[in-house]
């Protein structure tokens, strides 16, 4: 078996002094202190989701509590979406995590607000296209995530693969570019090295791991399914995001269909889908398991996951078996 390094010495691991350049995405509703501790006890950058709260005082107890169970460095992630997040924001900085994502849209307004409080905080921006990426490095952001078509959640609107976006933001940016969409093991980490990427940021891998809260029967789906097993929804409403098929998701599908040969407005689109398509549905699903009843997030790298393991064993196989994959490229050049 080969050796596990001790370390993957990139710009990003530099910047926010970590292991491995390996970021656990923002999962909505499934990643708390428990799972952003243990993947920062494991070398990677852990991550809590303000959207897993209801208020902001919620959210600073949970970025307490990930402080008891780790002293590595973790991130606390914002999805711009319906709510108002300058309040969880101002929580978050008061606990001074070493760093802040942005994702789902403009990041002007957090950013500004992140500059001012004179928190000293390293911003990651979550972005789909090159225009994004600009835009977030002129905004200050201090690196980007690239994702691409195959990404789980919420993705742009191009339909642009990594292997193509990736490249392309790499040579449009100066700060450190993470990849991420479609991957899932160490075979991407090293792919994503090898093109250019300061490391990558997983987010369907790391709903099947023993710490997070994703209700079995959800994690079992995962390991089941192949990477055919997803669909496209809300691009209807202009907000494109991948889920697992599933009934639910045929009546979402169907529904946007209808809205589009009808072409209802925008904006009662968005009142018609917002029924199917709120956090309590996902919740249904993600928490409940109840499958059927609702939607969950789901990456075409679903193909390559085939158990539930710890995360500290994912994230040891991820860079050994990009190590390996790294010897066996030297061979190939030596």
């Amino acid at each position: 078996m080969t050796d596990l390094p001790e370390r993957i010495q990139t710009r990003f691991t530099e910047l926010v002094d970590i292991r491995y350049p390996i970021v656990q995405g923002g999962l909505s509703r499934l990643s708390f202190a428990e799972l952003a501790a243990a993947v920062s006890n494991a070398g990677g950058l852990g991550q809590i989701g303000c959207a897993c709260f209801s208020t902001p005082e919620e959210l600073r107890a949970d970025i307490q509590k990930a402080k008891d169970l780790t002293t590595q460095p973790f991130g606390v992630n914002f999805p711009i979406g319906h709510i108002p997040l300058e309040g969880y924001l101002d929580a978050a900085l008061a606990e001074a995590p070493a760093v802040i994502s942005i994702t789902g849209g403009n990041p002007e307004k957090l950013l500004r607000q992140i500059q001012q409080s004179g928190v000293t905080v390293r911003t990651l921006v979550l972005v789909a296209g090159v225009r994004a990426a600009q835009k977030a490095e002129s905004l200050g952001a201090d690196a980007v995530i690239a994702v691409g078509y195959e990404g789980g959640g919420h993705l742009g609107r191009d339909d642009i693969g990594s292997l193509v976006l990736i490249p392309r933001i790499l040579d449009a940016v100066k700060i450190p570019v993470l990849a991420s969409g479609g991957i899932a093991d160490g075979r991407g980490l090293a792919a994503a090295l090898a093109m250019g990427a300061e490391g990558i940021e997983l987010g369907t891998r790391f709903v099947a791991v023993q710490e997070s809260n994703a209700h079995p029967a959800y994690q079992q789906a995962l390991v089941a399914a192949k990477e055919t097993d997803t669909v496209i929804i809300e691009r209807a409403i202009g907000r494109p995001a991948r889920v697992l098929k599933g009934k639910f998701v045929a009546q979402i599908l169907q529904l946007e269909q209808e809205l589009e040969q009808n072409n209802v407005p925008a904006d009662e689109r968005l009142q018609r889908m917002l029924p199917y398509i709120k956090g309590e549905v996902n919740t249904r699903a993600s928490l409940d398991g109840q499958l059927d009843e609702g939607f969950v997030w789901a990456g075409q790298n679903i193909g390559l996951i085939d158990d539930i393991p710890t995360s500290q064993e994912l994230i040891e196989r991820l860079v050994r078996q990009a190590y390996a994959q790294s010897l066996r490229l030297q061979r190939m050049f030596g």
